[in-house]
């Protein structure tokens, strides 16, 4: 007869995730996982297969969390250049907020792991291109609809934003001053044209 798992399997991922974006994932052991998610060895091997599965869940996690609302917020359907400045307006502020200064997973993965496992490589790329699809499509809306200067190619102008927005997470990462955050994403608003 199988046992029941007897731990809350989202609850230790989100404690994961927690944990390797403070740590990021060479700087986090099993027993740093065991200890933030309270969740015996035996029993995350059980679950999660390896760190590798519970780290692929954690970067899962984040996704829905954090990526998918900002490219929810982009098919809201609101003025181009006003969603894409409430879109790097919002990073800079989850930034400031952040006393911990968490890593971004998706910069983190992109930095620490892309280069050797496909599997967190593919769930990168795909999230960066579903925000850069997002983008390409309201910033092609803005030009169509004479919101934004169309001299620029909509697929260039997205990737530059989602660009700025990861280089907002490092930089904040480094030194969390709003005001030098918001000069940049005030740059990036304005090269929308």
């Amino acid at each position: 007869m199988a046992r029941l798992r007897e731990f809350d399997t989202e609850a230790a991922v989100q404690a994961a995730m927690t944990t390797f974006r403070r740590h990021g994932y060479e700087g986090t052991s099993i027993q740093d996982l065991v200890d933030a998610t309270g969740v015996g060895r035996g029993s995350l091997y059980a679950a999660f297969g390896s760190k590798d599965g519970l780290y692929l869940a954690a970067v899962d996690r984040y996704r829905e969390q954090y990526a998918r609302p900002l490219i929810e917020l982009l098919h809201g359907g609101a003025a181009a250049r006003e969603v894409i400045r409430e879109v790097l307006v919002a990073t800079v502020d989850e930034i400031v907020g952040d006393g911990e200064r968490l890593a971004c997973l998706i910069v983190a993965a992109a930095m620490e792991r892309v280069a050797d496992d496909p599997e967190t490589a593919r769930r990168v790329r795909t999230t960066t291109q579903s925000l850069e699809d997002a983008l390409t499509e309201i910033i092609a809306a803005g030009q169509a609809a004479g919101e934004l200067a169309a001299e620029r190619d909509p697929r260039d102008l997205a990737r530059f934003i989602v660009t700025t927005l990861q280089g907002l997470r490092v930089m904040g990462a480094i030194s969390p001053d709003r005001r030098s955050l918001m000069a940049a994403a005030e740059v990036a608003v304005g090269a929308l044209g």
